[in-house]
């Protein structure tokens, strides 16, 4: 087992390998993801509504539906429609009906929104970068390369 993962566990013994890959991708992640928490939170945003607003920017003007926003997630979210409501409130999107099924509900970002993106888009960029400073680039695209390999095969 790497020494970095024992440390870190404060653990002695070795685990199998592929525990270890897991434990080592979930503590991974959780450094990432509070890095980017923190940078985000001083925007008055999650990591769950930044993706939103990016899932939404990539399909400016348009929108998407709740539904459809949902399965374009990073992570899964049960809360969509809060994760939504907090944005309108923050006057990040809006939500329009559509005109055909009154039941639908299309969620488009504003300006403000996109302006947010534009300041938060090169600050999570430079966090992804300080995160991956001890990889090379050819190391980046291996590590990327596997991890792909590990969730191919469940992608519909």
């Amino acid at each position: 087992m790497g020494e970095a993962l024992k440390k870190w566990l404060k653990m002695k013994k070795d685990l199998p390998c592929r525990e270890e890959v897991g434990l080592n991708l979930r503590v991974a992640e959780s450094l990432i993801n509070i890095g980017v928490e923190k940078l985000l939170s001083g925007y008055g945003v999650t990591g769950a509504q930044y993706n939103v607003l990016r899932i939404l920017n990539g399909v400016w003007p348009e929108g998407h539906a709740r539904c459809a926003i949902a399965t374009r997630m990073i992570e899964p979210a049960s809360d969509i429609t809060r994760i939504i409501d907090r944005l309108e409130k923050q006057e990040l999107v809006v939500r329009d009906r559509n005109a055909e099924d009154r039941r639908v509900s299309v969620t488009r970002i504003t300006e403000k929104g996109r302006s947010l993106l534009q300041q938060l888009n090169p600050l999570v960029l430079r966090s992804s970068e300080e995160s991956t400073k001890a990889l090379s680039d050819e190391e980046c695209k291996e590590l990327s390369r596997l991890l792909e390999k590990l969730y191919s095969d469940k992608i519909d």
